[in-house]
């Protein structure tokens, strides 16, 4: 964790594995453009948590990168920066590193549940509360063959929502899914 110069802890947990894997997400040619088959995932993602928002997410040293995005309405806004104003309906395929909870999902290296971000001192001042209205997290890591952690899947709500052990099972079984999908890739099947 660090510190902002008011001495206040600052939500974004260090992430010393950002350029191993920004090397790697630039060697499997992903985490920089919208991918027509990660928006299809996030999609089956949204239907099968139930839940208004997906996304498939790759982190660099200070972004995050929405490759794969569901919404409710299907619109994918230009992006959400720190202080951008977005609302939900607009979010885009961008947003700043210290916005939202993937990147504690892939510092942590395992699956976070928050069912109600404001249950969390440490989860309820992140900026996308305010600035987007999310209220409930369900979100898992991509770690891939490499043992590198390229980023997450992901479902948000603006409502609180109980996940439960289910929802827990279901976005882990999908991550799992998604990295097979990245390894196929890889190796030049479908």
């Amino acid at each position: 964790m660090t510190y902002d110069p008011t001495g206040h802890l600052l939500l974004t947990p260090v992430d010393r594995e950002a350029p191993t894997r920004v090397r790697r997400l630039r060697q499997l040619g992903m985490g920089d453009r919208p991918d027509p088959a990660f928006d299809a995932f996030a999609h089956r993602l949204a239907r099968a948590a139930g839940a208004p928002y997906s996304m498939v997410n790759f982190i660099d040293e200070s972004r995050q990168f929405f490759a794969g995005l569901h919404t409710p309405d299907g619109v994918h806004g230009g992006g959400l920066t720190a202080g951008g104003g977005a609302t939900a309906p607009g979010i885009g395929r961008h947003m700043a590193r210290d916005h939202g909870y993937c990147p504690h999902v892939v510092v942590r290296r395992k699956a976070l549940v928050l069912e109600d971000v404001c249950d969390y001192p440490r989860f309820a001042g992140n900026p996308v509360v305010d600035e987007i209205g999310i209220r409930s997290y369900l979100g898992a890591p991509l770690i891939d063959r490499t043992n590198t952690a390229l980023g997450t899947v992901c479902v948000v709500d603006i409502e609180p929502r109980p996940w439960g052990r289910a929802g827990l099972e279901t976005i882990k079984s999908l991550a799992a899914e998604l990295v097979e999908q990245i390894h196929r890739r890889e190796d030049g099947g479908c």
